[in-house]
């Protein structure tokens, strides 16, 4: 347990310094009743600043690692609490078309234009599967499906990392002027347009914060979890594609492996909030007054489990370990980025 704590403090100390400097810059220096600057950002950016300028003893990795998976996954169940199963399974559902349209699109096209820049089949498989459901978590599944060597795996989640952190900080902004403030639009946008679960978390704080509306963070976070469950569909899928035309081995894992349990824990949480809510009395015993404190200080703690996260996804990424990748794969991951997002703007435009 001791060996997490420097660097999750580390991760702690930027997501409250990220809060402090979005009240410094916009209340004391621009004058303003509420800051227009996103306390995550600022988390993200120092975290990145802090990683690329100071050498990190090696203590502090497992803290940062710690605080971009597990306090994440804690910080994405307690979302849960937010919406009833009937309001998850809504945008579920309505967000279907784009989901499978995004999936079908990057595994298909990026597969092919990797093999025209002369990728080998699992590297451009990887980016692919990485790009069109849930980042490194994908790419980890299915390297071993396809037999991927290390650099195969650690160029793809590079790839995957540099223009899904890209995304996260820009892509709040362009989806509200593209979907003109519409909270599901932009919130389905960044659901299937972002990569990793963590960068669309961020995203969609970042669009909290920034515009004062929490149903884009819900729909996008759905939406997310949704695109996560193509793993059990698309890494079976490509194993079998990939070994029809070579002689590698591997395996696919078991499909009940490929369930991430976060996403089970925020299907119980938004179970826990649907039955509480029913009555006058949650669960026939507490108070609608206590009820709410509840479901406000699960909001919150979700919150700051998120603001860790997005401190850790900053000290996370390397700009200097880009450069061994090679302009293919990095050229591979923009034409990836851009076509998912591409793709999921335009169906959102013909469709909602």
């Amino acid at each position: 347990m001791l060996v997490i704590l420097p660097g999750l403090i580390l991760a702690l100390i930027l997501a409250v310094a990220g809060q402090y400097l979005s009240e410094f810059i916009g209340i004391n220096l621009m004058g303003l009743p509420k800051s227009p600057v996103s306390a995550i950002m600022m988390a993200i950016l120092l975290g990145i600043l802090i990683r690329n300028t100071v050498s990190l003893p090696a203590s502090f990795q497992p803290g940062i690692r710690f605080g971009l998976v597990r306090v994440l996954r804690l910080g994405i169940v307690l979302l849960g609490i937010r919406l009833s199963l009937v309001e998850v399974g809504e945008i579920g559902l309505r967000s279907l078309p784009v989901i499978i349209a995004v999936v079908a699109a990057a595994l298909l096209v990026v597969t092919y234009f990797s093999r025209r820049l002369g990728l080998s089949g699992r590297l451009g498989t990887l980016i692919a599967v990485g790009t069109s459901i849930c980042g490194a978590t994908a790419i980890v599944a299915t390297a071993p499906a396809i037999g991927a060597q290390d650099d195969e795996v650690s160029y793809s989640v590079a790839c995957i990392t540099l223009f899904g952190v890209i995304a996260m900080l820009v892509y709040p902004f362009a989806a509200h002027y593209m979907f003109y403030g519409d909270p599901f639009s932009v919130g389905l946008f960044l659901g299937t347009a972002v990569h990793e679960t963590a960068q669309v978390a961020g995203a969609g704080l970042v669009y909290q914060q920034y515009y004062g509306d929490p149903q884009a963070l819900d729909v996008a976070t759905v939406t997310k979890l949704v695109r996560n469950l193509g793993m059990l569909v698309v890494i079976p899928l490509m194993s079998i594609v990939y070994h029809r035309n070579s002689a590698a081995a591997g395996s696919a894992p078991k499909w009940w492996t490929m369930i991430p349990l976060f996403v089970v824990g925020f299907a119980i949480m938004s179970l826990i909030r649907t039955v509480g809510d029913q009555g006058e009395l949650a669960f026939g015993f507490i108070e609608a007054e206590q009820w709410s404190a509840i479901i406000g200080n699960t909001k919150m703690m979700a919150e700051i489990c998120l603001a860790v996260a997005m401190a850790a996804v900053g000290l996370g990424t390397s700009i200097s370990a880009l450069k061994s990748i090679g302009v293919k794969p990095l050229a591979v991951g923009l034409f990836s980025a851009l076509l998912v997002g591409g793709v999921s703007a335009s169906l959102i435009t013909l469709l909602y």
